[in-house]
């Protein structure tokens, strides 16, 4: 454990986003996985789903939680997805 004000501080802020950083993550997998579950049902709510998940991908990223590129790649997945099931 730290000795030093400044690092005991550092670690309690470190703590306290790692568990935001989990919460978004663990969100967005719950987001995409249900849409490709509306998609590969053909459910009516598909579209919405897919734009749910789709707002929380760019959200996370634009937040820093995950990597652009990864945005981008999980976004271009699920529309390919999406446009071959015809939502």
């Amino acid at each position: 454990m730290a000795n030093i004000a400044s690092q005991k501080k550092r670690i309690r802020q470190n703590e306290k986003r790692r568990q935001r950083n989990k919460a978004v993550r663990s969100e967005l997998k719950s987001r995409v996985k249900t849409a490709n579950q509306a998609i590969v049902a053909g459910d009516a709510s598909a579209d919405q789903q897919v734009k749910t998940a789709q707002k929380r991908i760019n959200k996370a990223a634009s937040a820093g939680i995950i990597h652009k590129n990864a945005a981008a790649r999980r976004t271009s997945r699920l529309m390919k997805r999406a446009a071959k099931s015809g939502v």
